[in-house]
């Protein structure tokens, strides 16, 4: 199955997807409404719209330094996930998602990284928490989210998650505990972005990886923006070896393009009856 990621309403529809997603809010702290034939995505903790108008609520390390695009490494900010008001506007988010449709798509859900949070809150929170392990701690206030959220979700739980299957590595990165989380999630989806695709041989490997991690099923999300369609078609090959269904970003068009090649491909392999 292939589908697409969007910002665009009437991308979703087009014939040649099979499913779309589509942000209703994104990183940059953009809303949109959900829609009715749409997979609607929401952009959890990452949100520079409200990172600039609260900046109490970005994460800190213990030296003080603010999750955001100020920081190496960061293409957008983040808000802490201890705070509970925040969180309970993404719920309602989530509400208005599945007044239109049942399924959402959960991103950038979890820690910016395994320095954050050390703000005042995250410090009282462990200090009256029952755990003794930092880091236990972080994981179960991810999942207590993702459980209240997908309370919320009566279709299809999808669930990003950053590529990295090493075992341990994003427990430690972003708090996700898979064991806790894959009883609430239906379907995992793993961005695995390159500009050109020129290799794929780092992609056949980190989806191996989550293919031994994870006992949920997982799909990839290939990066369509410009890329040459031979090499976009190339990745989603071998992707589809892998992943239960293959996602492009933000380039429908160009993914369209792809997959129609792929199909004029196919039929031009297939024989029917005897050749005269």
């Amino acid at each position: 199955m292939y589908g697409v990621v969007t910002r665009n309403e009437a991308e979703v529809t087009w014939v040649e997807f099979d499913r779309g997603f589509y942000e209703v809010k994104d990183v940059t702290g953009r809303s949109a409404e959900p829609l009715a034939e749409a997979v609607n995505m929401v952009s959890c903790f990452g949100d520079n719209a409200a990172a600039d108008a609260e900046p109490t609520l970005v994460p800190v390390d213990d030296e003080g330094n603010r999750a955001t695009r100020a920081q190496p490494y960061f293409d957008w900010a983040y808000i802490c996930p201890s705070r509970t008001q925040y969180r309970d506007g993404l719920l309602e988010i989530i509400d208005d998602c599945v007044a239109a449709n049942d399924d959402v798509r959960l991103d950038d859900v979890g820690f910016p990284r395994a320095e954050y949070c050390r703000c005042d809150v995250c410090r009282e929170s462990f200090e009256a928490s029952e755990f003794d392990e930092w880091d236990e701690w972080r994981a179960d206030i991810i999942t207590e989210f993702v459980e209240q959220a997908v309370d919320r979700i009566p279709g299809t739980t999808y669930f990003t998650l950053y590529p990295d299957p090493y075992p341990g590595h994003l427990h430690e990165r972003a708090g996700l505990d898979f064991s806790a989380l894959e009883p609430h999630v239906d379907e995992f989806v793993v961005p695995l972005y390159d500009t050109a695709y020129g290799t794929t041989y780092w992609l056949e490997t980190i989806a191996k990886g989550f293919e031994s991690a994870l006992e949920t099923p997982f799909s990839i999300e290939l990066y369509a923006v410009d890329v040459d369609v031979d090499a976009l078609i190339n990745a989603a090959t071998v992707a589809n070896e892998y992943a239960e269904n293959v996602y492009f970003g933000y380039d429908a068009s160009n993914a369209r393009a792809a997959l129609r090649r792929m199909d004029a491909d196919e039929r031009s392999g297939k024989q029917f009856g005897e050749p005269k």
